[in-house]
């Protein structure tokens, strides 16, 4: 799923440095400054749609070489980032210090660590072999869901024992990363011993999806109270309405793996019946709700661009909740064998395929002229280094 997002204040233009003479920024250290989490929205959008492209219910010629270039990518993207983080953590403690204003993208970061494991479990056993991919997926899905629980407890929690703003659709983010690993979490069941150690990762991927399902309920009103009373939601937010579509089709997505995975884990007849059948009953009325809600989504983001909103890294939030619309309609499609359903699917990835190719181009630009990492000074050295960048 939910997929990024709101920029964290831009710098002062007075301390700006300007771009050199080509154009081009140089890649300093200062740059890192304001590197907030929500970078790690490129890597999420990324692998969705490495992910989103194995799991769509057709078959095209070059489609999963394609995925597989993807998720290294993805992959790729992951490790540049998570360096830059970590720079970024070590030279300017300051700057990163959580507030409630900006806690809500810490959401992202285990989001990224489980797609990317997803897409190494299906994608890449083919480049380094089955038990690397297993081994590389249990890492990532293992850190990504404890990071994630932490998250979903301490976000909420901070927001409300401190000064608050008010809702928007990120607020979802923190709440929504348990149900990305409830939704994938389920593939490593066949990898993991016989008997109860296969039953609790179904169960426990059960309790994830119900808490993240739960707690978006809880938010979700308050997000439409504001999009529907207060005219001062700023056009740069409009991207992401798509948010929304996150816990819903990662919701999906989630249930249909865990209806997948429930021969494998042993579970009673009774209740693997039970859980084929909800993810059904459960999955086609959001579904339904999912294609609703993109549509007012979208709309608004015509309405916002011929209004002139700018880009801005909200617009990641175009991609990755998309994409889980696309593993949600792509896995109802296969239980129930419904062209009208595939087709679905096949629509909504060329949607996120056109989405990610507009974002990624125009993120990769704006690094590289320095309009979204631009080099800064600070008034005073940051705690992490004796002296300025």
């Amino acid at each position: 799923m939910t997929t990024a997002l709101p920029v964290p204040a831009a710098p002062s233009p007075r301390d700006v440095h300007p771009a050199p003479a080509n154009g081009r920024a140089g890649l300093s250290f200062e740059r890192l400054r304001h590197l907030g989490p929500n970078w790690y929205a490129c890597v999420m959008g990324t692998a969705i749609v490495a992910n989103g492209a194995e799991a769509l219910p057709v078959q095209v010629p070059g489609l999963h070489v394609f995925a597989v270039v993807v998720w290294m990518s993805s992959f790729a993207l992951l490790i540049m980032v998570t360096a830059a983080r970590a720079v970024h953590l070590v030279r300017y403690r300051d700057e990163a210090r959580t507030d409630p204003s900006t806690a809500v993208f810490y959401g992202c970061p285990p989001m990224a660590l489980i797609a990317v494991g997803y897409g190494t479990l299906v994608l890449g056993p083919g480049v380094i072999g089955d038990t690397a991919a297993v081994w590389t997926d249990a890492v990532l899905w293992t850190a990504g869901t404890l990071y994630s629980l932490a998250v979903a407890f301490g976000v909420p929690y901070l927001m409300i024992s401190r000064p608050r703003t008010e809702a928007d659709p990120t607020w979802l983010l923190p709440v929504v990363a348990p149900m990305v690993a409830a939704a994938l979490g389920p593939a490593l069941v066949p990898h993991l011993p016989a008997g109860e150690p296969r039953v609790l990762m179904v169960y426990a991927c059960y309790a994830m999806f119900g808490g993240s399902l739960l707690a978006t309920l809880m938010i979700l009103p308050g997000v439409w109270s504001r999009l529907t009373h207060d005219r001062t939601f700023t056009i740069t937010l409009v991207p992401t309405l798509f948010l929304v579509l996150g816990p819903l089709g990662q919701s999906v997505t989630a249930v249909n793996q865990l209806a997948d995975a429930a021969p494998a884990a042993a579970i009673t007849p009774q209740y693997a019946d039970a859980m084929a059948a909800f993810a059904v009953l459960y999955g086609i009325p959001v579904i339904g709700f999912t294609l609703l809600w993109l549509a007012v989504a979208a709309a608004a983001s015509v309405r916002a661009l011929r209004d002139g909103m700018p880009f801005a890294m909200t617009w990641w939030a175009y991609t990755f909740p998309l994409g889980t619309c696309v593993t949600g309609a792509s896995a109802l499609a296969r239980r129930l064998e419904l062209g009208a359903l595939t087709a679905i699917a096949a629509g909504l990835y060329v949607l996120l395929l056109g989405a990610w190719a507009i974002v990624a181009t125009r993120t990769l630009r704006g690094v590289i002229t320095g309009q979204l990492l631009p080099a800064v000074t600070s008034g005073r050295p940051s705690r992490g280094s004796s002296r300025p960048s």
